[in-house]
């Protein structure tokens, strides 16, 4: 795709107005979320949609998720339900995505949808993601803002290095907080006739199953890694670093770089506390740290339950062999 001149925009209210205005006009503008940086198109605009696959390489059936400033603007796009109302008031504005039938009259490029009847839709937390998506007052379809299959963005910096002349700007805000993707919960069967199904995980994200399971009161139904795409994050091979990784290992290798959790000696330590949060924060940043280096990678374990569960599956995922 032909170079541009990639705009770095603060988070201020100059910046965002500029960064709206870019959104209005068809351009991609990568943005802060709680989670990790956005690559956001409107998502109303069928070529400027188009522009996000080619930005970043990424496959058109994988689907993308589109961010609102609120549960009242979402219902513009989604038929909404009881569960999804419950979800919404206990976790949005926060790191989690409800798919979710599309309304009549949506006005949704079905490239956003990659063709299906349903969209994933969140509310971000980040200041400076809520500003420009009330100035916009549109929906914005976004997905990682880093090259198809590798690392996740959490800086600004992470997105210059990845995507620098094939977008037209970058609102910088500095560093993300959470450092995971969105939780996918799936919810497009609820309210359909015959027994009611239970929502489904569809990707572990930077919010834990537990607390979701905890506000619904059941246990959620797990996705088949195996079943077609519905939701974005579920490509088997992802979040890939340049050199390989071998996950799980007590030590590193003589040729390895060792990405530790907990205490020990390492190269980078996810936490050296053993906290969950502070290693999902962490992962993405670290990663690219190593990678720059050129050199294979070992992970130490790292706990599957809470947010581990997601570090886990962006672990595997690393880890995985590669087209």
């Amino acid at each position: 795709m032909p170079q541009q001149n990639t705009e770095i925009l603060a988070a201020t209210a100059s910046g965002i107005s500029r960064a709206a205005q870019l959104l209005q006009a068809g351009q991609l503008v990568s943005f802060p979320t709680e989670t990790v940086y956005g690559l956001g198109a409107d998502a109303r605009q069928g070529e400027a949609v188009a522009a996000i696959y080619a930005a970043k390489g990424r496959p058109s059936f994988n689907p993308l998720i589109a961010h609102v400033h609120s549960a009242e603007a979402a219902r513009r796009y989604v038929e909404w339900n009881e569960v999804a109302e419950q979800l919404a008031a206990a976790f949005w504005p926060g790191p989690l995505t409800l798919v979710l039938r599309l309304r009549t009259g949506h006005g949704i490029s079905p490239l956003v949808t990659a063709g299906l009847d349903t969209l994933g839709v969140r509310v971000p937390a980040h200041p400076a993601g809520q500003a420009l998506l009330q100035a916009l007052d549109g929906p914005v379809a976004a997905p990682s803002a880093n090259p198809s299959g590798k690392i996740s963005p959490t800086t600004a910096q992470h997105v210059q290095a990845g995507l620098d002349g094939r977008i037209a700007a970058i609102l910088d805000d500095g560093p993300c907080g959470v450092g995971l993707e969105s939780t996918i919960i799936g919810l497009a069967d609820i309210g359909l006739a015959g027994p009611e199904p239970a929502p489904v995980l569809l990707r572990p994200g930077g919010l834990a199953a537990e607390e979701i399971e905890a506000v619904l009161g059941r246990k959620l139904a797990q996705r088949d890694m195996h079943d077609p795409l519905t939701a974005p994050g579920q490509l088997l091979s992802h979040y890939a670093p340049g050199a390989p990784l071998r996950l799980n290992a007590g030590a590193p290798e003589t040729d390895e770089l060792f990405l530790g959790f907990g205490p020990g000696t390492c190269d980078l330590n996810l936490s050296e506390s053993g906290d969950l949060a502070e290693a999902a924060a962490n992962l993405f940043g670290h990663l690219h740290q190593l990678d720059a280096i050129g050199q294979p990678i070992a992970v130490a374990p790292v706990p599957k339950h809470g947010l581990g569960e997601a570090i886990n599956d962006r672990l595997r995922r690393a880890a995985a062999p590669r087209d």
